[in-house]
């Protein structure tokens, strides 16, 4: 109930109104005035007035115990799948799938969080320990952009026919942790392809490891995030083999 409500109640009542047309004038059911009067009239003189009403309430809300949903047990519980590796999501995730209270992944996060403002080392459970990393595509980021690339679209449109051998295809497939990578050239026109392992993806390196696998073919290399130009040579080449082509 507002105050509003508290000064029409006190207004009614001066005029000698009943309980149930106060109740109806205000759209609210009878027991509410009724209980609103029990509560919150004066003890020593049984009169009604809005301010000490209000006052009243809010004194109430104040000392009223708060539900406290993050309890030791779910705190425990989170600590303990944290210490599982389990990412706030699948925490949350999971506990709602079995059934267990629990609290929300951003709760969780909070917590967390507050921990380590707190001296506390919680936030070393999450895999990526707090750390912001850039997003793929934004303009301002130069992350997996190789110096001086020459975008795939300026390639001359006779190689797209697929026609003129010579025009050759290299790409990287990064191994595992960044650590050493599988080089692959495709000559376009005849489907030939030669892969071979190279032991680092720097610009310095690929290029003077796979120039002997280009068989001094001039090639046109297709640019992307992950790919390097130019003749390359593999240090460890496999024999030549020709890849299934489509009809």
């Amino acid at each position: 109930m507002t105050l509003e409500q508290r000064y029409q109640i006190f207004d009614l009542l001066s005029t000698g109104q009943k309980q149930y047309k106060i109740a109806d004038q205000l759209g609210i059911h009878k027991s509410t005035v009724s209980r609103e009067l029990a509560r919150n009239s004066d003890r020593r003189s049984g009169a009604y007035r809005p301010e000490l009403a209000q006052r009243k309430r809010d004194e109430r809300q104040k000392s009223k115990p708060k539900k406290k949903r993050f309890t030791v047990g779910i705190e425990a519980y989170v600590k303990g799948k944290l210490e599982m590796d389990f990412s706030p999501e699948q925490i949350a995730r999971e506990a709602k799938q079995l059934g267990v209270e629990c609290v929300c992944a951003e709760r969780i996060y909070q917590y967390v969080w507050t921990d380590k403002k707190q001296g506390g080392r919680l936030y070393r459970l999450l895999r990526i320990r707090g750390k912001k990393y850039a997003k793929w595509g934004n303009l301002k980021g130069k992350r997996g952009q190789i110096k001086d690339r020459v975008d795939i679209d300026q390639r001359p449109r006779i190689v797209e026919q697929e026609q003129r051998v010579g025009d050759m295809e290299m790409d990287l497939v990064i191994g595992k942790n960044h650590k050493g990578a599988l080089l692959t050239i495709n000559d376009r026109a005849t489907g030939m392809l030669k892969m071979g392992y190279v032991e680092s993806k720097e610009e310095a390196v690929v290029p003077s490891q796979g120039s002997r696998a280009a068989s001094r073919l001039e090639s046109t290399s297709a640019h992307g995030d992950n790919r390097q130009c130019g003749a390359v040579r593999v240090e460890r080449s496999l024999p030549t083999t020709r890849k299934s082509r489509k009809n």
